[in-house]
């Protein structure tokens, strides 16, 4: 039975879900998110010999809130998973994850490689300082304030750059929390994808990603980009969307959306790693239907070229961007693969 605790991690609470014994696996989750993204595999990870642990990250769940911007930066997010590996009592871990957690975890093993003895993004490609792998910036050539407005045209903006406004957004999200975190997940599923017929295949990256629901023409929501399902899938069911929607309700947006508040800081905070491989062995899992998996194709092409102990990717036939929720079994397979062969 998982077992949930709080921590005090340097001075931040973490609300910390743990299962099984063994090596220490960490699991960091994404936007809008919470520990509970991980739900298929903590038990599965235990099962199979690993002390399996989840938790939400700062300004997200039962963990601690901070108002300033910079408290949300990618070395605070980084601190957190290594004072957690400590404060577990462990001197290593694996660490894994999906979506913002996926840079999170790049950048921890990029940064401890003398304590993270592997690491697994899925989603989203490890992308040097660049955080989110784009097209034509694989690996944060260019910074994010030009990247971001070459991808949205000059009339709308791409929605990392609407998100680190603090404003729009949350008001946009805030007059039906519970419709707009629905929403979201749906649109970028891949069961939505694949029945609206979309198709990335051959497909101009940039002219896509400006017709999508990704980019927010001035004066719109993102939300007017959305598609509803008719009913829940069964891997994100009504009560899932409970748990989701209740911790953004009694939590708020401001800190999650602070993660993107602080790309441009990031890029320059990580100027020193540039061009340093990240040396943990490490493996990427992506989706046919993730945009995030589509924008990073370069990235992950190359991901030998930045990583020399590069154990391959795996990209998830009909899943969309939550693949550990919508293709958990074959997410926990790999993921199984992945840390026996350490």
């Amino acid at each position: 039975m998982a077992k949930h605790q709080l921590l005090n991690v340097g001075g931040t609470r973490l609300h910390v879900v743990e299962e099984g014994e063994g090596p220490l696996v960490v699991m960091v989750h994404g936007f809008p998110e919470l520990w509970y993204s991980w739900r298929f595999q903590l038990p599965a990870l235990a099962a199979a010999g690993y002390r399996a642990v989840a938790f939400d990250q700062r300004g997200y769940g039962r963990s601690s809130k901070f108002w300033q911007t910079d408290s949300y930066r990618i070395s605070r997010l980084v601190n957190d998973v290594v004072g957690l590996v400590h404060a577990l009592g462990e001197k290593e871990a694996v660490v894994i994850g999906h979506d913002w957690g996926a840079p999170v975890a790049w950048c921890s093993a990029w940064r401890h490689p003398e304590i993270f003895r592997g690491v697994i993004g899925m989603s989203v490609p490890f992308s040097g300082r660049g955080i989110i792998a784009l097209p034509g910036n694989p690996f944060g050539e260019i910074p994010p304030h030009e990247i971001h407005r070459a991808v949205a045209g000059p009339d709308q903006l791409f929605y990392q750059e609407y998100f680190s406004t603090l404003g729009p957004i949350i008001e946009e999200a805030e007059v039906d929390l519970r419709g707009w975190v629905r929403d979201i997940v749906w649109t970028v599923s891949g069961e939505a994808l694949a029945g609206a017929g979309i198709s990335f295949a051959g497909q101009d990256q940039v002219a896509l990603i400006r017709g999508s629901a990704l980019c927010v023409p001035h004066g719109a929501r993102m939300r007017d980009r959305f598609m509803t399902p008719e009913r829940m899938p069964a891997w994100f069911t009504e009560k899932d969307l409970d748990v989701f929607v209740e911790a953004l309700e009694g939590g708020g947006l401001a800190g999650p959306l602070s993660f993107y508040y602080n790309l441009e800081n990031d890029w320059h905070e990580l100027a020193d790693l540039a061009g340093t491989p990240l040396t943990p062995p490490a493996m990427f899992i992506g989706a046919e239907y993730d945009v995030a998996t589509w924008w990073g194709e370069e990235a992950i092409a190359r991901a030998g070229e930045v990583m020399p102990n590069w154990r391959g990717s795996h990209i998830l036939k009909g899943s969309g961007h939550w693949l550990q929720q919508e293709r958990a079994e074959e997410t926990n397979a790999l993921v199984i693969e992945f840390l026996k062969g350490l």
